[in-house]
């Protein structure tokens, strides 16, 4: 884009621009240590920075333009809203340069990024796909700077906090094909309950024109009913026989993957999958209901679902030490469906003479008035899995925690603090041992996670 046509498209005006026909050519930033030719740079305001101190930063790196509330001393477009002025770009992004491009829209309580992996590596053709968990305001028209006309399949994830929030995103960027993974518990105290949520999470299948596809999920009670808020094609996925798409003879073998047999109307074919946990047989599910949409037979389907590998960070990533400890990173964020889903995963992990199960749990955020009970109830559930070990760090809602284990016949170690984690986790860990980390993004426990899995378990280098 021109930044005339920038300035047009966003209702702002050029400041400090010697040549207003200069072209953006990368994709957006809002970390100027990210800028560099052709860039365009977001000066956001932040609880702690504010961007505008950054645009000449940006300029310097190569930034052509930063998009801003007030002038900056470099070549500008003066918004009254950052935020709101990108949104009408990446709206007219999609529709002006990107026509041809399918659109995939994901949402839901827990999965989102997992299925956006498995969908990105099943869709054929060029495939670009969110970024780490960038589904709000800011990262889903960032996400739409980085196609291109040559781009076939843009698959979007899209978060909510609020009612209204997935409606504003689908208002940017109209999906082609929106897929709804579940509803859970995630951010229940901000919407109030799970009916709050279902209506938020169904607003992306409202946003389906007649001739587009909704793949919900068929064990979730509440996705299907999305079904009647369409008019679109539906396609379903899950275990159960009415299912459009769906697994059988699931296994979970020792390193906690899972095989099953993938049916679909036109066949069937055997799925191995290397992503960690059963949950990911549903994941990838929703994903081969999209792979099958763009027109790829159930083997090809099973053969790019087994050849997927986890894309994203701090979700159940996987690595073992060479002392044999095995570190499973799931603690970018929390909930409590995902908190039992990631135990689960960790309890088909070990069993052998020779490992053990460790569970490092934290706080779990955005729950409101169901927070204590809902940490309980974890807790509850992590003692039914006869785990050898259970370490809940951090205040309250740990204690919450060991509440729920002691109340379910189990037995936990409640810490403070990170420091007092890591010292107890190097001194009884041992070689066969699996230890997953799971808590809410604020808690940082991925930082734990990864002081661990460096460490040298030999100090002293023998």
């Amino acid at each position: 884009m021109t930044l005339t046509t920038m300035a047009a498209v966003t209702g702002g005006r050029l400041t400090d621009v010697p040549d207003p026909e200069v072209q953006v050519t990368q994709p957006a930033v809002f970390d100027s240590r990210e800028a560099r030719r052709g860039s365009l740079f977001l000066a956001l305001q932040g609880q702690s920075a504010d961007g505008h101190a950054y645009a000449k930063a940006a300029a310097a790196k190569g930034a052509v333009v930063a998009l801003v509330t007030r002038p900056v001393g470099v070549p500008a477009i003066v918004v009254d809203d950052v935020l709101t002025a990108f949104a009408r770009i990446g709206r007219f992004l999609l529709h002006d340069g990107l026509g041809h491009t399918t659109v995939v829209a994901i949402t839901g309580s827990a999965g989102k990024t997992s299925t956006k992996d498995f969908i990105a590596q099943v869709l054929p053709g060029t495939v670009v796909a969110t970024p780490e968990s960038f589904n709000n305001e800011i990262g889903l028209p960032l996400t739409i700077t980085l196609a291109d006309a040559a781009t076939d399949h843009l698959v979007l994830e899209m978060g909510a906090r609020h009612i209204g929030d997935i409606r504003d995103l689908t208002q940017i960027a109209p999906p082609d094909v929106s897929v709804v993974t579940n509803v859970g518990t995630a951010h229940i105290g901000e919407f109030g309950g799970r009916d709050n949520i279902a209506q938020a999470k169904g607003e992306i299948i409202e946003a389906l024109q007649p001739g587009g596809l909704a793949v919900l999920n068929a064990d979730d009670a509440y996705v299907r009913e999305m079904r009647d808020r369409t008019q679109a094609r539906v396609v379903t996925y899950g275990l159960s026989e009415q299912a459009t798409i769906r697994a059988q003879d699931v296994t979970v073998d020792g390193n906690g993957h899972a095989s099953y047999t993938l049916i679909t109307p036109e066949g069937s074919a055997p799925v191995s999958l290397q992503f960690v946990g059963d949950v990911q047989v549903h994941n990838s599910l929703a994903a081969a209901a999209v792979g099958r949409n763009a027109g790829l037979d159930t083997a090809q389907i099973a053969t790019r679902l087994s050849q997927a590998l986890p894309r994203s960070r701090w979700r159940m990533e996987t690595t073992t030490r060479p002392d044999g400890v095995t570190i499973v990173n799931d603690a970018y964020n929390a909930n409590p469906d995902s908190m039992r889903h990631s135990l689960d995963a960790l309890a088909s992990m070990t069993g052998g003479r020779d490992q053990r199960s460790v569970a490092v749990l934290g706080r779990m955020n955005e729950l409101g008035d169901q927070a204590r009970d809902a940490h309980q109830s974890v807790g509850r559930y992590a003692a039914g899995l006869d785990l050898d070990q259970i370490i809940l760090v951090g205040g309250d809602e740990a204690g919450w925690m060991q509440e729920g284990v002691t109340g379910g016949g189990g037995k936990a170690v409640h810490l403070p603090d990170q420091d007092t984690a890591l010292n107890l986790l190097r001194n009884t860990l041992r070689p066969g041992d699996v230890v997953l980390f799971k808590a809410s993004r604020g808690v940082q426990l991925q930082q734990l996670a990864d002081t661990l899995r460096q460490l040298d378990p030999d100090p002293a280098g023998a």
